[in-house]
């Protein structure tokens, strides 16, 4: 069970786009594929930077699919995985001082 919990076993997905709104069907689009992220347990981090805490990378993969089913046409998406001990490490400057992250959720898992 400790092996599960290891910092280096929890996953971290990054999710970072840039898409196109400059229609109402391009801003719609836009919308949706947030509104996609949300449901699928992503929390916004910056506009168009979205991530997902995983228990593991076979987990994270799967997250990352179902990303992939949902992406637009138009636009550039990116995703990115990594360690809960990479994650932790980030540095978050927010009006030009360092702000003191809050430790990563504690996900139980029930199986």
């Amino acid at each position: 069970m400790i092996d599960r919990l290891n910092e280096y076993r929890i996953m971290w997905i990054l999710v970072f786009f840039d898409l196109p709104t400059n229609t109402k069907t391009e801003r719609k689009v836009a919308a949706k594929f947030r509104k996609n992220l949300v449901s699928d347990g992503f929390l916004m981090f910056q506009f168009s930077f979205y991530i997902r805490h995983c228990a593991s990378i076979e987990n994270a993969h799967v997250h990352m699919k179902r990303v992939r089913s949902f992406v637009p046409e138009k636009g550039k998406v990116g995703m990115l995985v990594i360690t809960d001990k990479q994650f932790g490490d980030m540095e978050i400057y927010e009006q030009s001082k360092p702000t003191i992250s809050s430790p990563p959720p504690f996900q139980l898992e029930l199986f």
